[in-house]
């Protein structure tokens, strides 16, 4: 008897059964996971991009909005891919459509 025998169990080795079931059994788990991968990330998601879509097709001159960066400003020009945004008197900055992250309610940089 080794004395590593003491503190660890010896392993043997077990003779090889057949699992009962077949490729049934080991393909529901994967099926499982997947089902549940679609349904907590990938849906909610592509539903979110599509809002996003929606509020991008909806802006028009004079909405304020929020860019991804946190910049604040009212929409002056809108191109096909870059959106103009006043930032204070005189101040304008371009930026790409998809950096517009919020479109703010009326009134909210004036009461700010």
């Amino acid at each position: 008897m080794n004395l590593l025998d003491l503190l660890i169990a010896p392993a043997y080795a077990q003779g090889a059964a057949p699992s009962a079931g077949g490729g049934l059994t080991t393909l529901v788990l994967p099926l499982i996971l997947i089902a549940v991968m679609y349904f907590l990330i990938f849906r909610p998601q592509m539903k979110r991009a599509k809002e996003h879509r929606a509020m991008l097709e909806k802006l028009s001159k004079g909405d304020e909005v929020l860019t991804n960066g946190g910049i604040a400003g009212t929409v002056t020009n809108i191109g096909e891919n870059f959106i103009t945004v006043e930032i204070a008197p005189n101040v304008a900055i371009r930026v790409q459509r998809g950096a517009i992250s919020n479109v703010l309610p009326k009134g909210t940089l004036k009461s700010a």
